[in-house]
């Protein structure tokens, strides 16, 4: 058997949120997130993340999964493969715009639910402290007392989980097992097949399953990543040598050109190209490609 790389976002999106991802995504969520004692996720909304009501002059960006529970609260999840210039301010942002555009002109504030931004990543991300999983809100800088719950910033920094499949113990451990390794296992182990929605994942990311486009998609998308990891190291290499934060820009720069060039080689299209490199890119090489 083969099963997807949950890791890129076409295969994350198919896995959890999914029309039939409910069961899935209500168990992925109360392994990773934390409520008061007793309280657990029982029913939630998938929500199609391209129809949430934007408000005039903000920034068009979208996340990957977003859902709204029982109580009211939003939850918005990003895979996120590449650390990318201003991804810690696009976390904050996307969260700071799912809680301010649930109110329409006149409402009242009491209105407002909490929002909670879930971000999975493929990359170290707080060296300060060696937990897989940190959660942030807004606290008195000495005190420490919570100010507001209403938006939580919650992070899983899959290079930090270790576990080998001998020690997963918990619901956590194994949901974030399956993230990190399920494109690279052959099977379903024993200690992951005895998780109900753990093992549904598994058959909506079994290749078997896949259309002829879903598949084209996901390796368009896994190449796509291979090259903007090459493209990223070649940049900031380029940038150490010269010394110089210039260095840094006109490497990153190139390599993206670069990176366009090799996947209008291996078939991309002008608008694939677009979307996954940036348009300001695309502008300048539509004189060569």
């Amino acid at each position: 058997m083969r099963f997807l790389d949950v890791k890129t976002d076409f295969a994350f999106k198919k896995v959890f949120g999914s029309e039939e991802s409910k069961e899935i995504l209500i168990s992925f969520l109360n392994a990773l997130l934390e409520f008061p004692q007793g309280e657990k996720i029982t029913d939630l909304t998938v929500v199609d993340p391209y129809q949430i009501p934007l408000l005039q002059g903000m920034k068009d960006t979208y996340v990957d999964v977003k859902a709204v529970l029982s109580g009211g609260q939003q939850v918005i999840i990003e895979m996120q493969v590449l650390n990318v210039p201003g991804f810690e301010k696009r976390i904050l942002y996307n969260a700071a715009k799912a809680y301010s555009t649930q109110l329409q002109q006149g409402d009242q504030y009491e209105l407002l639910n909490p929002v909670i931004a879930l971000t999975v990543t493929d990359f170290p991300l707080f060296s300060e402290f060696p937990q897989a999983i940190s959660r942030f809100r807004l606290l008195e800088n000495k005190a420490l007392v919570e100010y507001s719950g209403d938006v939580e910033l919650v992070f899983a920094e899959l290079p930090k989980f270790n576990k080998p499949e001998s020690e997963l113990t918990t619901i956590t451990d194994k949901w974030l097992y399956f993230v990190k390794n399920a494109g690279s296992l052959a099977y379903v182990p024993n200690t992951l097949n005895n998780e109900q929605a753990i093992k549904k994942a598994f058959e909506i990311a079994n290749y078997a399953g896949l259309t002829q486009i879903e598949e084209e998609a996901q390796h368009k998308r896994r190449d796509f990543l291979h090259m903007q990891r090459t493209s990223v190291d070649y940049a900031l290499e380029r940038g150490i040598q010269q010394g110089m934060q210039q260095g840094i820009q006109q490497g990153a720069k190139l390599s993206a050109l670069e990176t366009a060039k090799k996947m209008r080689e291996k078939g991309f299209s002008i608008e694939e190209i677009t979307e996954l490199t940036g348009l300001s890119v695309v502008e300048e090489l539509k004189t060569s490609l």
